[in-house]
Parts: structure tokens; sequence; C-alpha cells
């Protein structure tokens, strides 16, 4: 029997916190270390041991209680005046690979955890994480022995294969079938921006927990779950699961989106641009949000200067398709968006103003949900 784990957690009492409607300070984006940290800290798909730790570590003192679901999802409560419930969820997990196979001279094939950009992968170092953490380098057949028709081919995943520097004898010491294999790739500033691995979906981790850090001292109107959900990426699992024993009122969806903002898209396929504001999602492949969170949205931002734009985004999926579909009863969804650059790739690009409006929108969100007609 799996047992669920219960964080001990100090509460101090609320009788005498300021009142919800909150008043947003204007602010840049800080705690750049702690992104850093999260970016670079692996957790695949089925295998977010390390990324979950982290999380229970910085939540923990700004929450009410802190759970572990069966399936591994992190559950932070903040309880509120009244019990309907408020999710928001974010997902911890990160595209990644599995290995597959392990070749007479030591070469590792793999499976994709979640959807990848094959063409980005050449000549990138990944780690495999078995018994011990090794790099590895994405291998596949030089340019100098293609034939004109694989040149002119687009790469496939299959097309791969990691090279460990070892022989087999050596590599199996340590790598067995099933471990998992994430990027290795640091996160940076570049300009007004942060660069790095597994932005998706490590800054809405960064964002939730910003925004719980600084509604410590506020009276919430409902009892908020913020959720840190696991294997997104590979079905919206941990937020389907997450969803059907919280049951609630109100959802956020918190992840990336496109950011097509870039030489050679034509206006309509941008998307979202990066720098213009924190994105109001209306629609994805997955899901259509209920007008009347995007018109409390939208109201909340403007209402705030909160700078925002529309995400409308004609492919995928993210765990606001899972607190629509899912919950026992129904509940109100909308999802805050963060605009990202080169997403599913090597290396994804966000923009720190945008990440400081995706922590304000979320702030202020929760905390009116209670001065807004939901009846029509």
């Amino acid at each position: 029997m799996i047992k669920k784990t219960v964080l001990p957690v100090t509460v101090k009492s609320k009788g005498q916190k300021a009142t919800c409607n909150i008043k947003i300070e204007r602010k840049k984006m800080k705690n750049i270390d702690l992104l850093r940290k999260i970016c670079q800290t692996p957790g695949a798909p089925g295998f977010e041991q390390k990324i979950r730790a982290l999380i229970i570590n910085e939540v923990t003192p700004y929450a009410d209680e802190v759970t572990v679901d069966p399936i591994g999802n992190v559950v932070a409560l903040r309880k509120g005046k009244e019990h309907k419930k408020v999710m928001v969820a974010a997902h911890m997990d990160e595209i990644s690979f599995m290995v597959q196979f392990i070749d007479d001279d030591g070469y590792i094939r793999f499976l994709p955890l979640g959807g990848f950009d094959p063409k980005t992968l050449t000549s990138q170092r990944v780690i495999v994480h078995g018994k011990k953490d090794m790099i590895g380098v994405m291998g596949s057949k030089p340019i100098h022995l293609m034939k004109p028709e694989e040149r002119n081919k687009a790469p496939q995943i299959s097309d791969f294969f990691i090279d460990l520097g070892m022989s087999k004898k050596e590599v199996i010491k340590y790598v067995s079938l099933g471990d998992p294999i994430t990027r290795e790739r640091k996160l940076i500033e570049m300009g007004d921006n942060v660069n790095s691995k597994s932005i998706d979906n490590r800054v809405s981790v960064f964002i939730l927990i910003e925004a719980l850090k600084e509604l410590k001292d506020k009276v919430l109107p409902y009892d908020l779950y913020g959720v840190f959900t696991v294997q997104e990426e590979v079905g919206l699992r941990g937020g389907i699961s997450a969803t059907h024993k919280i049951d609630p009122d109100f959802g956020f969806g918190l992840d990336t989106t496109i950011a097509f903002d870039v030489p050679g898209a034509q206006s309509h396929e941008k998307v979202t641009s990066l720098g213009a504001g924190t994105a109001i999602k209306l629609l994805d492949k997955s899901v259509i949000s209920d007008p009347r969170m995007v018109r409390y949205l939208k109201e909340q931002a403007d209402n705030h200067n909160i700078k925002w734009q529309p995400e409308v985004l004609p492919a995928g999926g993210t765990d606001t398709a899972a607190i629509q579909k899912f919950g026992k009863n129904g509940a109100i969804v909308g999802a805050i968006s963060i605009p990202t650059r080169h997403i599913h790739q090597v290396i994804e690009m966000a923009n720190k103003s945008d990440i400081r409006n995706s922590i304000d929108l979320l702030k202020v969100a929760v905390s009116n949900l209670d001065k807004f007609d939901w009846s029509h």
C-alpha cells in the first residue's frame, strides 16, 4: 500500500492578515538563482524525484499543508476563508529520453519522453542518469557520408544514438534499460531574457513558488491548491489524477506557450511575442478556456496594470485540459501562459518581464475570485 506523505508545516494565525483585494507592487523579476536551480535539476517524466524534493523544500514554509500523492504530484495547500477550491497546476517534468538499447559497441539507443524537434539534437550533450550521472553526446551519421537523399531528409529521433565514450563493458556497469536521460544545458541571462533547457515548464514551477511566497501574508477567499504535477509531457497524467482528487471549483493552468516572433514568421503564426506580457489562453488543441475566466483574467490584468497578450494556440495542450475534463463536478478554467521561443528544442528562451507579469497576474487572479460575477 502506498502511504500518502503529509509534511509538517508551521501555520501562523491568519486572523490579522491583509484583505485579499491585493495591490500589486511593480517589481522586477528576481531570484534568478532559484530559477536556474529549478531548470537545471533533472526530472524526466516518471523520474521527478530530484525536482520534487527541491519543490517541497521551497514551498513548505509558504503553505498550510504540503502533501505528495501516490503518482508523485506535490500539492501545496493554502487555506482560504471559504472552502471553495482553486487549483493551479504547473508541471514539474521536462521533455527527456529513456534508454531503450545498448549495442555491442556501447552506443545507446533511446526513446523520447515527450515531443522533441529532432533537428535540434545533433551533437548535443545529455546526462544519462544510471547508477551515476554520465555525460553523453547525441551522435548521428556524418554529413560527409550521407547520400544526397539522406541530406535532404528531415532527421528523425531514430537517426540518433548516444555516445558515452566507453565500451559496452564499461557502459553496462552504470547504465540499464529504462534509465532516464535529460539535456545538459545551464541557464544563462541574455539581455532581458533567460535561456535554458526546460524553460517548459520549470519557469511555471518558479512562478507558482514565487506567487505562494508573495501571498504568504494575504487572506485568500478560497482554498488554494498549488499543484506541481508529474508526467504532463507524456499525457497530462499527474494533472488528471490531481484534478480528480481535488475536484476544484476554479482552475488555472500555468505553462509555456509558443513565441514564434522570429524572422520568417507570418503575423498569424506568432501566437505570442517575447516582452509583450503574460499570455491569457483563449484556446489550444486540448481546451477552450471558459469565457468567464478569460473575461476575469483580462479584467484583473487591466485593473492592476499587468501587461498581457491573448494566446490562441492551434496545437498543443496543457494541464488546463486535465482540470477542465476530469473534475467530478466541473470547474471554471483558464490559463496563464508564458511566451517561450525555441520551445521543445534543446534550449528555450523566456522574457524576464513576462515572467514577472505572470507572477503578478496569478496573484491577483487567485485573490479576487469572490469579487467577480460568475453567473454569466
